[in-house]
């Protein structure tokens, strides 16, 4: 049995899809949200809602598996994480509850997904950043609260592999992308925020878009089918290092942007706000470890995963103006 933790997210849903086309074992779904909430519901799998802060829910989710993939967790953009510090390091209950029962049921392997938030504040201070290497990590200064919950975990599995002989994985996601994901709300990122806003533009005619911070920040963005392809090989590697999982292809917001408005075919004015939260100034993914361990790095350009995320959320927009239209 498979079990994968957050499956009502953004990438647990993209994951737990490929894990049952591969048709090997059954997969267990687990998630807080009711199913009508969930990105994805598979129907071939045995889904549960249950709240993983708690041990005992932890203990129903992972009895009977053998793997464990847990993408569980209470967090967002860069507006909600900047804004909910408590809540984003409350998620240590989660990893904990879960290592404890993977331990109390023999669990084979265990896979925590962690966050390039790990990174230092000092590393990142400007929008020509260095791009960040696993060994960057420490001294450690990581994002407020959310950036110290997902550190703080990675040393849990890193001592329940040393103590208890628990096989763990981790990952440090750098900002996943695509479909069937967060585009409004509060929780979304980058990506889906300004697909959202020129699309909102367009369909008003308003012709202008908000933009959180100066546009100069840089960032790189990772399409969800290289999320979910990396997470599967570094899942069944013999990699125990906690190993970068993202794209190095650069960008500033201002030319994510650019991307966004060349999809929509349109040109719209553009508002800085200084004041919204923007993250910090510069954040690549050094690939050269992944590559060395595993011949391969995310490769899908930017401008082809962004297509296909602004045409899912264009239709997703139209559908709702629709329906708000008829009633």
């Amino acid at each position: 049995m498979i079990v994968v933790c957050g499956a009502g997210g953004f990438i647990g849903g993209h994951l737990v899809q490929a894990l049952l086309k591969q048709g090997d074992r059954p997969v267990r779904a687990v998630d807080i949200k009711p199913l009508d909430e969930w990105y994805q519901v598979s129907a071939e799998a045995d889904n549960l809602q249950l709240d993983l802060s708690e041990k005992v829910a932890c203990e129903r989710a992972l009895y009977g598996a053998s793997e464990v993939y847990n993408l569980a967790a209470d967090m967002g953009g860069m507006g909600f994480i900047e804004n909910n510090k408590a809540l984003c390091m409350l998620t240590v209950l989660i990893n904990t509850h879960l290592l404890m029962a993977a331990q109390k049921f023999g669990v084979k392997r265990f896979f925590f997904s962690s966050s390039a938030c790990i990174y230092p504040a000092y590393r990142q201070t400007t929008p020509d950043v260095v791009a960040l290497k696993e060994s960057d990590a420490y001294p450690a200064m990581p994002e407020d609260g959310y950036g110290w919950e997902k550190l703080f975990s990675e040393r849990m599995c890193r001592h329940y592999t040393e103590d208890f002989g628990l096989i763990t994985r981790i990952v440090r996601y750098h900002n996943v992308y695509g479909p069937d994901g967060t585009y409004d709300g509060g929780r979304e990122k980058a990506p889906a925020a300004i697909c959202r806003k020129v699309i909102q533009a367009k369909l008003a005619g308003t012709n202008d878009i908000e933009i959180w911070g100066d546009g100069n920040q840089t960032r790189s963005f990772m399409y969800i089918d290289d999320c979910v392809k990396g997470t599967l090989d570094i899942m069944a590697s013999a990699i125990a290092e906690p190993l970068n999982l993202g794209s190095s292809q650069l960008v500033t917001i201002n030319q994510l942007v650019d991307i966004v408005e060349d999809i929509a075919q349109i040109k719209l004015k553009r508002r800085y706000n200084l004041a919204a939260p923007k993250g910090v100034n510069g954040r690549n993914s050094d690939n050269t470890l992944i590559q060395d361990l595993l011949g391969w790095q995310p490769d899908i350009r930017l401008e082809v995963g962004m297509e296909k995320t602004f045409r899912w959320i264009y239709d997703q927009m139209t559908k709702k103006q629709v329906l708000v239209s008829t009633v």
